[in-house]
C-alpha cells in the first residue's frame, strides 16, 4: 500500500491482521543511490530487495518500509533526497509519519526497527526521537555515515552529523548489529570502527558473520538470529 507521509509518499507492506504489542519494520537499504561514483540514479528503487525477501520469510506479522523516491515517484523526487540528503530531517520525518500511520492502521504499542545497510542508520534516527521504538537491529549496517562516506569517496552526507550510536537514547535500546565478514559495501573495519569509538550502550550486542556480504546469506543468518533474544543485563534500579 502507499502511505502519505510527510513530504513523499512511500510504498509499505503491511499484514492484514491487527497486531498487539511490538511490530517489526524492516526499512529498506539505500536502493540505487548512484550509478557511478560522481553520477546518481534517477530512480533509487532497489533492483532486487532483499529486504522484500525477509519480509516475506518473517513467521511474524510484519512490516516493509521503502524509503522515499523508492517505488514511487513523484514532483519532490530529486536525487539529492537519495544522496547527499538521504539522512536529512525531512527524510526522517517522512519515515516517522509512516511508523504514525501503520501504529494507527495495526494498533501496535511498540515498534522493533529492523534497518538493512543505510536503513539502520534511518533506524537509529528514527529511534534517537520516538518514544515507541523498544528495539533496533541492523543487518549490513551503516553505523557512521560520515566515516562511510569518506572510505567511498563520497563528498560528505548532509546528516547526521555525529554517529546515531552516540545518542544517548540509543545507547539505553537494546540493539543487535549483524555484520557480514565479507562485506565489501560496509566492511566489518569501518562497523567495529564505529561501534568501537561510541560509549559501550547497557544492551548492545554485535556479531560478525562468515561467509555473509552486502547481499548474500542474510537469509540464513536472519533466521539464526531474528527471534533471539538480546542479552540485557539487569539495569540498577
Amino acid at each position: 500500500m502507499t502511505l502519505q507521509a510527510g513530504d513523499f509518499d512511500l510504498q509499505a507492506l503491511l499484514p492484514r491482521q491487527s497486531v498487539s504489542g511490538t511490530l517489526r519494520v524492516y526499512l529498506e537499504g539505500d536502493g540505487r543511490a548512484w550509478i557511478l561514483r560522481d553520477r546518481p540514479s534517477q530512480n533509487p528503487t532497489p533492483r532486487n530487495s532483499m529486504v522484500l525477501d525477509l519480509v516475506r520469510d518473517d513467521p511474524r506479522p510484519s512490516v516493509y518500509l521503502a524509503r522515499p523516491c523508492q517505488y514511487l515517484a513523484s514532483h519532490d523526487c530529486k536525487p539529492h533526497w537519495w544522496t547527499h540528503d538521504r539522512f536529512a530531517q525531512t527524510i526522517v520525518d517522512s519515515q516517522s509519519a509512516a511508523l504514525d500511520k501503520i501504529k494507527a492502521r495495526l494498533g501496535n504499542h511498540d515498534f522493533e526497527l529492523v534497518g538493512y545497510s543505510g536503513g539502520a542508520t534511518m533506524a537509529l534516527l528514527l529511534a534517537e526521537q520516538r518514544m515507541d521504538v523498544r528495539v533496533v537491529q541492523s543487518l549490513a549496517g551503516n553505523l557512521d555515515p560520515q566515516m562511510w562516506a569518506t572510505s567511498q569517496g563520497l563528498s560528505a552526507l548532509g546528516s547526521p552529523t555525529s554517529p546515531p550510536l552516540a545518542s544517548p537514547r540509543i545507547r539505553q535500546l537494546p540493539q543487535r548489529h549483524l555484520i557480514g565478514k565479507d562485506d565489501r559495501t560496509i566492511t566489518p573495519t569501518l562497523s567495529l570502527e564505529a561501534l568501537r569509538k561510541t560509549d559501550l550502550a547497557q544492551c548492545r550486542e554485535f556479531h560478525l558473520l562468515p561467509g555473509v556480504n552486502h547481499h548474500l546469506g542474510w537469509q540464513r543468518a536472519w533466521q539464526a538470529f531474528r527471534d533471539k533474544p538480546i542479552y540485557c543485563p539487569r539495569l540498577p534500579d
